[in-house]
Parts: structure tokens; C-alpha cells; sequence
């Protein structure tokens, strides 16, 4: 049964101005110069230069304008009718139903050969019929951007022959696939890795050691892949120093020819950090700065604020026209100082939070040294700044800081925290450096187990546990013992 009733709620609802500020928080540097960009040229009543007006006359007449419901000159129009208390979207001055605050993101492109096209070019250059272009051709379509072939021959066959009403065979595909094997790179066309390896070696027949490589990559490849070298060696009755010259030939081979392609290609596409900060050490005393060299200062346009108190100051009654367009340069004017508010609250709250990180984290300021680094989580901050733990994680976010000792993300400086055998409390990043520093250190031949990692750093005051080792060797990108070992 359906019926109706009045309820009372409280809710919380964040301005435009509000999320505006938010939504700034969270851009770094390189960004916001491009959003500060986007704005100024969406919103007429904004541009670039300083405010170098002192008094507040403008910002007066403005302020009285918002308020005025009655005049002997508008006595019929109520500014507060266009402009009201409830912020105006600003969609309703736009042809299109999007914000500006939307984030926009340009996909980069480049103009050149693809590693397809750079196959089908070399294809071109072989004593091929039209009935062997088309299955190359369509050979090459089905290798993926690492330079694999991840279909079976039959796969391919019966593709040819529904999709493309091509008829083929499987040993006709298999050959024209050898062909393929034979461009470059070297490795393009393989099935799996084990045959990448071996088109590579075949290149190499110069090499006095490739011959060893090839046959150990064709007889004992799983036991190479699982670093069983002692093995390979008895079995081989080869040297230590046989092994090692193999081993160094086929780690220098390329697993994924298709990407040292692409790496040339999008070379120019890499990101670019521009650091958020700059802190530096000025006779002893650590100074924070914002990094704004390219971020312009903003003003409200005064030809659009002083044509707003020219039609407050004007004489008669006013249009419907001239309602219209008081009320588009009001919004206007509202939306320039509403982001030119957001970008000073911006600045402040980036400069306060730094500045409490760089207070917390004094010692690695000083020194550099990362053992400096005290165990520091988001709440710290938040606590030092007077800011919520969601604005201390929107700053830390994709922002940099140039130091003196290098250029670090913010992230860096935060870490959780163990307690020794001692009762004091070590950063979790101390932690992982002394595992570093001990796999480093370890013998190779015989490399350690998480076991007697364990072991040695109980030995060095560090109270961890075998399944945090291996938490902390995952995310260092340290493999396993096994896999350490080196002949």
C-alpha cells in the first residue's frame, strides 16, 4: 500500500566551490597548468595577470549588487531572481551539458611505421605469389605487440578458410610462418618463449657460445628456467665457466622483440615528473615552496566587472535583454573567483601538509639518509595539519618533491611501523632496506632461504616473520632463493 509522509534529514552537500577545491587538490602540478589553461579560456571573466588593485571598491559595488532587491533605477529587477543563494551549474550557460570541471585527457598519438606495417614492409621484399601474401599478411594480423603468434597453426588455417575464403593447409601456414620467423626482429613469430630464444640464437652462429645456448635451451630449457644449473652441468659435463658464458648469452636475448619496437615508437610519450615541491636546505633551516614557476597568476577581468556596475549605475529601467546578460557576466564573475579561490586554498593546504611532512620527517631533510625516515601513516599528518585523513591522502597523491638528495613521490615518506626487540619503533622501509642490503650480500651459489632470512634479521634486532619476508621480498620484486642462485 502505497503512501505519503513528511520527513526531516539532515544532509550534507558540498558546494560547487567545495568540490572545486577537492577536485584541485588531487592535480599535480603539470595538470593544473593545463586545467588553469582549459579555464581561462571557458570563462570570459577570467585571465591571466595580478591583482594589483588594492582597495576593494569593485569587490564592494559587487558585493551590494549580490544583495539589492529593491532600486530607484531597478526597481522592477531582482538581482537575487538570476542570482541566488543556490550556486547557478554551470552548464546553463553552455550550448553542450558538460562542466569544466570534468577531467579531460588527451590520448596521445604518433605518426609512423606500426610494428605491423614494419613486418608487412619487410614482407613485401620476399619472392611471394598473391596466394602466399594474402596468408602471411594475415599471419602478421595475428601477432600480438610483444612479437608473439599466440594462435595454433589449425586455428589459423580454419580462419583463412571461413573468414577469409582462403584454402590452406597446416603445412603450407607452418612454412609461411618460417618465413616470417625471419624478419626483424630477431624473435618475431614465436609460439612461446623457448622458441623466441632459439630464433635469436640462430643469428648468432658467429658466437662461439651459442652453440652450448642453443642446445641447452632445446634439451634442458625447464631446468634452465628453474635455475637448475648444477644439473644442466653434470648432465652437459660442461664447466662453471661454460655455464656462466651461456647463461650471460641467453640473458641477453630479448623475451618481448615486439616491445623494444614500441619502446622506439612511444619514446616520446614517456611521462615527464615535474615535481609539486621544492624543498631546500637555506643556512640550516628547511624551506618549502610551492614549484609554480609555470602556474600564471589570475584575475577577474575588469572590463566585465565594471560593465556589471555600469548597468547597476545606469539610468531607467532595464530589458530582458539586459537581464539576461547581467545575470551570464554575474555567473561568470562567480565562476572566475570561485577558481581563483579554489587554486589559493589549493596552494595553502599542499604548502601545510608539506610543510608537517617535511616537520616530521626533519632528520631525512637534513641528511638524505633513508634509515632517517621515521615511521609516518596518513592520520600523522592529519593530526599535525588539522586536516582530514582524505585531504592528507588527495595531496600525497601523484604529487613529487624535489629535494636536495633527489626528486621523491610523496607516498615515499610514508610507511607503517614495527617494533624491535628493543621496544622502539623502525619504519617498515628500514625494514626492507636491511633485507636488501642482505640479499646483496648473500652468496649467490648458495643464495638464502626466507628461513635464514629470518634468522639473521631476528640476529640484527628486526622481529619479523617468515610470511612477512616474503610480503616484503614480493613487493621489493626480489625472487626466490631458487631463483637467485647463479652458477
Amino acid at each position: 500500500m502505497l503512501k505519503q509522509e513528511l520527513t526531516q534529514r539532515q544532509l550534507q552537500k558540498l558546494s560547487p566551490a567545495q568540490i572545486q577545491v577537492i577536485k584541485m587538490l588531487e592535480l599535480p602540478t603539470i595538470e593544473l597548468e593545463q586545467r588553469i589553461n582549459q579555464e581561462i579560456e571557458e570563462n570570459i571573466a577570467l585571465e591571466e595577470g595580478h591583482d594589483d588593485s588594492e582597495d576593494t571598491h569593485d569587490e564592494e559595488i559587487y558585493d551590494d549588487m549580490e544583495g539589492e532587491t529593491t532600486d530607484n533605477d531597478f526597481d522592477d529587477f531582482n538581482f537575487d531572481e538570476y542570482i541566488s543563494d543556490d550556486d547557478v551549474p554551470d552548464y546553463a550557460t553552455r550550448q553542450h551539458n558538460s562542466s569544466p570541471d570534468d577531467k579531460h585527457e588527451d590520448i596521445p598519438f604518433t605518426v609512423g611505421t606500426t610494428f605491423h606495417e614494419f613486418l608487412t614492409e619487410q614482407l613485401r621484399l620476399m619472392p611471394l605469389d598473391e596466394h602466399q601474401r594474402q596468408i602471411s599478411d594475415f599471419i602478421i594480423g595475428n601477432i600480438d605487440d610483444e612479437g608473439y603468434l599466440r594462435r595454433p597453426v589449425e586455428s589459423i588455417v580454419d580462419d583463412l578458410e571461413f573468414h577469409e575464403n582462403i584454402h590452406t593447409s597446416d603445412q603450407e601456414v607452418a612454412s609461411m610462418l618460417q618465413r616470417i620467423q625471419q624478419l626483424d626482429p630477431p624473435g618475431v613469430g614465436a609460439r612461446d618463449l623457448k622458441e623466441c630464444l632459439l630464433l635469436q640464437l640462430q643469428r648468432q652462429k658467429e658466437n662461439p657460445d651459442a652453440k652450448l645456448a642453443t642446445d641447452i635451451l632445446s634439451n634442458y630449457f625447464d631446468d634452465f628456467s628453474n635455475r637448475h644449473f648444477d644439473r644442466i652441468t653434470q648432465r652437459l659435463a660442461i664447466t662453471d665457466e661454460q655455464m656462466r658464458q651461456a647463461i650471460k648469452l641467453i640473458t641477453h636475448l630479448n623475451p618481448k622483440p615486439g616491445n623494444a619496437w614500441g619502446a622506439n615508437i612511444y619514446e616520446n610519450n614517456k611521462s615527464i615528473i615535474i615535481p609539486d615541491f621544492i624543498v631546500t636546505d637555506e643556512d640550516g633551516e628547511i624551506v618549502v615552496a610551492l614549484n609554480n614557476a609555470n602556474i600564471p597568476e589570475l584575475r577577474v577581468n575588469k572590463e566585465y566587472s565594471d560593465m556589471l556596475v555600469g548597468m547597476q549605475q545606469a539610468k531607467g529601467k532595464i530589458t530582458q535583454q539586459q537581464r539576461k546578460t547581467i545575470s551570464y557576466i554575474k555567473q561568470r564573475i562567480d565562476s572566475a573567483r570561485w577558481f581563483i579561490d579554489a587554486i589559493r586554498q589549493r596552494n595553502e593546504t599542499l604548502i601545510r601538509t608539506m610543510t608537517a611532512i617535511v616537520r616530521f620527517q626533519h632528520d631525512f631533510f637534513v641528511d638524505g639518509d633513508e634509515s632517517c625516515l621515521k615511521p609516518m601513516i596518513l592520520k600523522d599528518i592529519a593530526d599535525l595539519t588539522g586536516y582530514d585523513i582524505s585531504t592528507i591522502s588527495r595531496v600525497s597523491n601523484s604529487k613529487y618533491v624535489q629535494t636536495e638528495f633527489g626528486v621523491f613521490p610523496l607516498k615515499h615518506f610514508f610507511s607503517e611501523s614495527m617494533t624491535n626487540e628493543s621496544g622502539e619503533e623502525i619504519s617498515t622501509r628500514q625494514i626492507k632496506k636491511a633485507l636488501v642490503e642482505l640479499i646483496d650480500s648473500e652468496d649467490k651459489r648458495h643464495p638464502l632461504n626466507d628461513d635464514k632470512i629470518v634468522e639473521l634479521m631476528k640476529a640484527d634486532g628486526f622481529q619479523i616473520a617468515r610470511r612477512t619476508v616474503a610480503k616484503y621480498r614480493d613487493q621489493l620484486g626480489i625472487p626466490v632463493a631458487r631463483l637467485r642462485k647463479q652458477v
